[in-house]
C-alpha cells in the first residue's frame, strides 16, 4: 500500500514538471515573484539572526557578557567610599576565593596627547587586561593587552582609529608612539592595538590603558572627591544568582563595619526582555509575505487559464481510466513544484547574499561572532514556497476534477 502511495506520488510529480516544462513560459514570471519573495522572507530571518547577533555583541561592548557584575561600596550614613586600597584587596580576595578569574576595574578619564598639528584632549580609560574579553572590544588590527604589557618599560595603550588616523596611521609592526603630555614632560607610549573608527568627523579620540599605566599620566584627583574605579566580575550565568549574596557579604567583612556593598548584574540579561529587533522584523516580514501573496496570486491566475486550454486533454485522462482525485493531485502539484523550485533558487539567491566573502568581510568590522547561515531560514523559505503553491494550485485543481469526458467532444 506504501509503495502504491509513493509512486503515486512520484508519477504526479514527474507528470507536474513535465506540464511545467510545457507551459514554462506562462509560469515564469509569476514565479519570479514567488523566488523574489522567498528570498526576502529568508533573508529577513537569516539578516534577523546576524543583526540580534550585533545588538546583542553592542550590548555586551557597554554592559559585559552574561553574568557580568558590578560592584559598589560607600558608607550609608556619612556617604562617603573607602579607599581604593582597600576596595581592591577585598575585591581580589573575594574573587580568589570563588575562583573568578575575569574581573576588571575601569578608571575614567583623560589624558592629553601630542599630535602633529599640537596637543589635545582625548578620553581615556584605565581597565585590566580581562576587559577586552569581558567587554568584547574589537580591534581593527593590532592586538589587546596581554600579561607581558604590563611589564614593558614604555607604557602600552589601545587607541581609537581616529586617533591612530590623526598620527598618520603608523605600521604598529615598527612600535609606533603617542606622547602623553604630564606635568613633567611628555611620555612615549607603544600603540599595541586600534579600535574600528566610531565616528564619521574623526572626533572620536578614545584610549585605553592598563590601570597602573593610566594612574602614573592620569590627571590627579580631587582628594576629597576621590574617584574609585568600577568593579566588574563575569561569572557563570547560572551561578549568579546563588553567587551575588555571598561577594557581598565577603567584600563587606573584608571592608569592616559601617560599610554596604551592593553586587548587581548590569549585563542585558538581567534587564532586556523584548526583542529590541521586533518591529523591524514584524515590517520586513510583513512586505515580504505580501510579496509572496502577489506571486501567488499572478500564478493561480496564469494556473486557472491553463487549466481552461486543457480541458480536452484533461477530458481525454478521464475517458482513459483517470480518476478525479488524480487529476486534482497532479493539476494542484504543478503548482507546488513550481514555487518548490522558486523557493529553493530563491533560498539560495538569498545564502549568496548573505554569505559571500564581501559581504562577511564587512560583518567583521562589526560583530566577532558572525553565525552561519540559519537552516530554519531555509526550511521557512521553502515551507513559504510550497504552502503558497498549494493554496495557488487548489482552485484550478477543483476546476479541472469538475471537467467531464463529453468536455473533451465539445473542445
Amino acid at each position: 500500500m506504501k509503495a502504491g502511495l509513493w509512486a503515486a506520488f512520484v508519477g504526479a510529480v514527474v507528470e507536474a514538471w513535465a506540464e511545467l516544462r510545457i507551459h514554462k513560459t506562462q509560469v515564469l514570471l509569476s514565479l519570479i515573484g514567488v523566488g523574489v519573495a522567498v528570498t526576502a522572507l529568508t533573508g529577513v530571518v537569516a539578516a534577523g539572526s546576524i543583526a540580534t547577533q550585533a545588538t546583542v555583541e553592542g550590548f555586551e561592548r557597554g554592559s559585559g557578557r552574561p553574568a557580568t557584575v558590578a560592584v559598589w561600596a560607600y558608607n550609608p550614613v556619612t556617604g562617603e567610599q573607602p579607599s581604593k586600597t582597600d576596595l581592591d584587596v577585598a575585591f581580589a580576595t573575594a574573587m580568589e576565593r570563588y575562583g573568578v578569574t575575569y574581573t576588571n576595574r575601569t578608571m575614567y578619564g583623560g589624558l592629553s596627547v601630542q599630535f602633529p598639528d599640537g596637543v589635545m584632549g582625548i578620553s581615556a580609560f584605565g581597565v585590566d587586561q580581562p576587559y577586552g574579553a569581558m567587554h568584547r572590544i574589537s580591534l581593527k588590527q593590532g592586538a589587546w593587552f596581554t600579561d607581558r604589557d604590563a611589564l614593558r618599560l614604555a607604557p602600552a595603550i589601545v587607541v581609537s582609529e581616529e586617533i591612530w588616523e590623526r598620527l598618520g596611521s603608523p605600521d604598529l609592526r615598527v612600535d609606533p608612539t603617542i606622547g602623553i603630555v604630564t606635568p613633567t614632560g611628555t611620555v612615549d607610549a607603544i600603540i599595541i592595538g586600534v579600535t574600528p573608527k566610531q565616528s564619521l568627523d574623526g572626533t572620536y579620540l578614545q584610549a585605553y590603558m592598563l590601570n597602573d599605566d593610566y594612574d602614573a599620566f592620569a590627571p590627579p584627583q580631587d582628594p576629597n572627591y576621590p574617584q574609585l574605579p568600577n568593579y566588574e566580575a563575569w561569572v557563570p550565568p547560572e551561578a549568579a544568582d546563588q553567587l551575588l549574596p555571598i561577594l557581598q557579604r565577603d567584600i563587606a567583612a573584608a571592608l569592616g563595619e559601617g560599610w554596604q556593598v551592593d553586587v548587581q548584574r548590569q549585563d542585558y540579561l538581567a534587564w532586556q526582555v523584548d526583542d529590541p529587533l521586533l518591529v523591524p522584523k514584524i515590517v520586513i516580514t510583513g512586505i515580504a509575505i505580501l510579496v509572496m501573496a502577489l506571486g501567488a496570486l499572478g500564478l493561480l491566475n496564469i494556473a486557472l487559464v491553463s487549466v481552461r486550454h486543457r480541458i480536452r486533454e484533461i477530458g481525454i485522462r478521464r475517458a482513459f481510466g483517470a480518476t478525479a482525485g488524480r487529476v486534482f493531485f497532479s493539476v494542484m502539484m504543478e503548482s507546488v513544484v513550481a514555487t518548490f523550485v522558486a523557493g529553493l533558487a530563491g533560498v539560495l539567491l538569498a545564502i549568496v547574499l548573505i554569505r559571500n566573502p564581501l559581504t562577511e568581510s564587512l560583518l567583521a568590522l562589526y560583530i566577532q561572532d558572525i553565525p552561519g547561515f540559519p537552516i530554519e531560514a531555509a526550511l521557512i523559505g521553502l515551507g513559504a514556497a510550497t504552502l503558497v503553491g498549494a493554496l495557488a494550485g487548489l482552485l484550478p485543481a477543483l476546476v479541472a476534477v469538475r471537467v467531464k469526458v463529453i468536455d473533451a467532444i465539445r473542445y
